[in-house]
């Protein structure tokens, strides 16, 4: 709830107070060659964090040249409406042993491995999770 105290100006941003809370468990799309083994997506005072954790189902995303940590870019997963960020957004994700980058696409909601740390990209079989936060859109 918002107060208002003597003297304040009413304004579309202290209208918005992201009191809104909502979680969701399920909706997670997996793409070719992935499976999705858990999705969570938590929405508390104006944040949005998501969780994905998938495993790889097809071949080994090794690196493009040895050493570099650059990747071919790979869609993971699609996020459930109401789950995108407002713009395209940038996320971490981690296997235990090593991990990168990805982006998730704010029209389509599919989050797409950019990068590794390490030369080991991600094996077959791998489980990857994947972890990113945003401010909520207002709404």
């Amino acid at each position: 709830m918002t107060v208002f105290l003597a003297g304040m100006r009413m304004t579309a941003d202290r209208l918005n107070d992201h009191t809104l809370e909502d979680s969701v468990s399920s909706g997670a799309t997996a793409a070719t060659d992935w499976s999705v083994v858990s999705f969570e997506g938590r929405k508390v005072n104006g944040i949005t964090t998501i969780n994905a954790f998938c495993n790889r189902t097809g071949a080994a995303i090794a690196e493009l040249v040895a050493g570099s940590g650059n990747i071919t870019d790979t869609a993971m997963v699609t996020l459930p409406v109401g789950w995108r960020p407002p713009s395209n957004h940038e996320g971490v994700w981690g296997n235990g042993t090593n991990d990168g980058s990805v982006v998730i696409s704010s029209t389509t909601g599919i989050i797409t491995v950019r990068s590794t740390s390490g030369s080991a990209g991600i094996a077959s079989g791998s489980n990857v999770r994947v972890s990113a936060s945003w401010i909520s859109e207002n709404g």
